[in-house]
């Protein structure tokens, strides 16, 4: 079974000991002292946590206003460090810092002058400023974080920016692929349609339309493709990337140009993931091109990223004027996002402990999938209960394999967007296993001849969409996400992974359907009652919104 297959896979790159445990509280302060001996917060400063030793790429995380920044992680051992120096006074201070977190205990870090790197750097070429009001924020950042957008499709998330009044934005194409639509975020309450005008692989821009009215306020980033108009790159030039990471408010990077060979600049950037496709300026403030990754297979954080000059992008843009549409292009409606009030974790510790400490979680199948409902409590059950040792399911516990199927570290690019307990609930669509006619004939032909060979089974087509009906009305997810597990060298499977409402499916659907299609039959669609008892279980998990 997949299941098998995940389970190996996470035993196999998680730490030692990882799964299972209860999770530490890390507080973190960061703050300088003034001439006066005051106290200053740093807002904004940006920290990388690591596993000590390291085994997988850092997380990143950013202070608050009031330089405190509080991490809920596993029990071991872990290094935190600064992204990118602070700067105070005429000098860059930055923090490493080791700590050991504990299971259901608080940890409080303080990075100050004491503890710090202090070196002698111009102030100009560190983003954050504590000596400043403690809401203000970089005059880059402020001028163009309207212009900078959240780019959604099943497969990706990155970043893209507003070139044009008329309703164009420019991202990566790695990051839109083959799709003809994709959704453009501009903030938590506010996601729109966009048609894919223009895509170029090879350069790695893409090109969307969006309605212009909806950007009707905001002010394009100035994109110049005449000739004399276009930057050149130097070694050690100063550059800064502007960004909208899948977790976290708007972020600027600073960096310098590390090689200008061909066919694109390189440089030491470490974008925080869902940053690349964003606008890079130089120093001075002027247009250089778009964040993009030097390697298509690796954008994980502190792997190099290359700038996209603004006249390789002009290449694309060209082209998607030319293919703009003379009718109406795409519509202005609201698409769904998440709740902005998040399941209180109170609540959920109690309604999992009321359980007798797991809620395994809520699943159903088709003739060619398995399908799991995932509510906030089964997500938190999976990431706090412990793992029976064994595999079985026992009394306190969660089975390895129903772990693998809830546990967001195994939700592969997704991973990060459910890191925190997203308000949300997620229908997870995994192909079967199945022995296939021939596999079952010579298995025959061998048993005649006194060889027993043990069954053999591959997986059944790969998922291709999701419908949830509540009652007759479909139920529009938040994120259509799809997952691609790797099961071989050569081959991989597709999972569904559909992000929705949690409060869409209770007693107002009179019915529950789902319609599954897979990609063996793109025009078959395999429609199946949910039992009103799950919908109801659902129902009772995320009426913890509002205390119930």
């Amino acid at each position: 079974m997949l299941r098998a297959l995940i389970v190996s896979a996470l035993l196999a790159v998680l730490p030692a000991g990882m799964a299972g445990q209860a999770a530490g509280l890390l507080h973190i302060t960061v703050t300088l002292t003034d001439s006066s001996r005051n106290a200053i917060p740093v807002p904004r400063h940006a920290l990388l946590i690591s596993d000590d030793p390291v085994t997988s790429a850092p997380r990143r995380v950013v202070t608050g206003s009031d330089g405190t920044v509080d991490v809920s992680l596993v029990p071991g051992r872990y290094v935190v460090e600064s992204d990118q120096p602070a700067a105070f006074g005429g000098k860059g201070y930055e923090w490493t810092q080791r700590v050991v977190l504990t299971a259901g205990r608080t940890v409080v870090l303080e990075l100050n002058a004491r503890n710090a790197n202090a070196t002698a750097v111009p102030a100009p070429s560190v983003p954050n400023t504590p000596a400043a009001p403690a809401d203000e924020t970089p005059p880059l950042l402020t001028k163009w974080t309207d212009s900078v957008v959240a780019i959604w499709t099943p497969t990706a998330r990155a970043s893209g920016f507003i070139i044009d009044a008329s309703g164009l934005i420019v991202t990566n194409q790695r990051a839109v692929g083959s799709a003809s639509t994709v959704e453009v975020q501009f903030t938590a309450a506010l996601k729109v349609a966009a048609r894919v005008l223009a895509a170029d692989p090879a350069r790695d821009v893409a090109v969307l339309l969006i309605d212009p009215g909806v950007i009707a306020s905001v002010q394009p980033v100035p994109f110049s493709c005449s000739a004399g108009s276009q930057p050149s790159f130097t070694d050690g030039q100063k550059v800064v990337a502007i960004g909208a990471p899948q977790r976290g408010p708007h972020d600027l990077s600073i960096g310098e140009v590390t090689s200008v060979a061909t066919p694109a600049p390189v440089t030491d950037f470490r974008l925080a993931p869902g940053s690349t496709g964003g606008p890079v300026f130089s120093d001075a403030g002027n247009l250089m091109g778009l964040s993009s990754v030097v390697d298509a297979e690796d954008d994980r954080r502190g792997s190099p990223v290359r700038i996209v000059p603004v006249r390789d992008a002009c290449e694309v843009v060209g082209a998607a004027q030319k293919a703009r549409p003379a009718g109406p292009g795409p519509t202005a409606a609201h698409l769904p996002v998440e709740l902005s009030r998040p399941f209180p974790p109170d609540a959920l510790e109690a309604a999992v402990r009321n359980r007798g400490g797991r809620v395994p979680p809520y699943t159903m199948s088709s003739a060619d999938f398995d399908i799991v409902f995932l509510t906030p409590v089964v997500i938190y059950s999976a990431q706090h209960a412990p793992t029976q040792a064994g595999g079985g399911a026992g009394p306190g516990g969660l089975a390895a394999a129903q772990r693998a199927l809830v546990d967001p570290t195994d939700f592969g690019v997704w991973s990060d967007y459910f890191e925190e307990g997203a308000p949300v609930l997620v229908v997870r669509v995994t192909p079967k296993f199945e022995e296939g006619f021939w596999t079952r004939f010579a298995r025959g032909a061998a048993s005649t001849q006194g060889v027993a060979l043990p069954p053999i089974k591959r997986f059944k087509p790969g998922f291709s969409r999701l419908r949830v009906l509540c009652g007759d009305v479909e139920v529009a997810p938040i994120h259509p996400f799809v997952l691609a597990q790797r099961v071989s060298a050569t081959d991989a499977i597709r999972e569904g992974l559909y992000v929705f409402d949690p409060l869409a499916l209770g007693p107002q659907c009179r019915t529950v359907k789902l319609g599954l299609v897979s990609e063996k039959a793109p025009g078959k669609e395999d429609l199946r009652l949910v039992d009103p008892a799950m919908i109801d279980r659902i129902w009772r998990d995320s009426a913890l919104l509002s205390g119930g």
